[in-house]
């Protein structure tokens, strides 16, 4: 039986390409985001289902998970991609601007892993990843995204947290700490920059594969920096 995969963000730059990835590879995918307009070439797939929901809504989404796991039964990984930036340094960070970002940051990531957390260990297996950030670890490279960073941060502590929970099960808690990624996006906000530096989609589409396969089975509390050269 393949593994059952849930990703959130999936019709984002990131979220495609691991759509994308784990298809390939012969997962089973379902695939949550408002929309699907980036996700054309998976419409098709015996094993692909867009379910669009709104990460922001704890009830929403903790009745969405209740019935994926009756339908499934097992979620086998959860990819938590979903997340906003945001510039400003602190004397341009009230706090408006920080709620924002704790609201698409953080309670995305911890309503959707909350009761998947639960699923897993009462399973014996599942893996959940984080999207967090390099501004996160580097303080240089954070004070100038200040809500982002800050609200980034968490996800390291909550999924330390998890796997202090989990221990001795085989259930783990990623974070993944991506420089720049290459996305249309950024590379529209950046024009100027050096886009070979940065790390691609796939890149970490591949990375995210590796964590939910059999190969990556005795990691356990990982922070993956993947930088490439930015």
């Amino acid at each position: 039986m393949p593994k059952t995969i849930l990703i959130t963000g999936a019709n984002g730059g990131l979220g495609a390409a691991t759509v994308k990835k784990f298809l390939d590879k012969g997962y089973k995918v379902i695939a949550v985001d408002q929309s699907g307009t980036h996700l054309g070439f998976a419409a098709a797939h015996d094993n692909f289902e867009l379910k669009s929901v709104d990460a922001t809504n704890e009830e929403a989404v903790a009745t969405f998970v209740e019935e994926i796991i009756e339908l499934y039964d097992n979620i086998d990984g959860a990819l938590l991609l979903v997340g906003g930036f945001a510039m400003g340094d602190v004397a341009a960070t009230d706090g408006a601007a920080l709620r924002k970002m704790f609201s698409l940051n953080f309670e995305t990531a911890y309503f959707f892993a909350r009761p998947l957390f639960r699923h897993m260990l009462e399973k014996g297996y599942g893996r959940i990843a984080f999207m967090g950030a390099r501004p996160a670890l580097k303080p240089e490279q954070g004070k100038g995204v200040l809500a982002y960073s800050l609200t980034k941060s968490l996800l390291f502590q909550f999924a330390g947290l998890l796997n202090a929970t989990a221990k001795g099960k085989n259930v783990v808690a990623s974070v993944i700490a991506p420089s720049t990624i290459d996305t249309p996006v950024n590379r529209k906000s950046m024009p100027d920059a050096d886009f070979n530096a940065w790390v691609k989609p796939e890149e970490i589409a591949s990375l995210l594969e590796f964590i939910c396969s059999d190969e990556g089975n005795a990691i356990r509390e990982p922070v993956y920096k993947i930088y490439n050269n930015a």
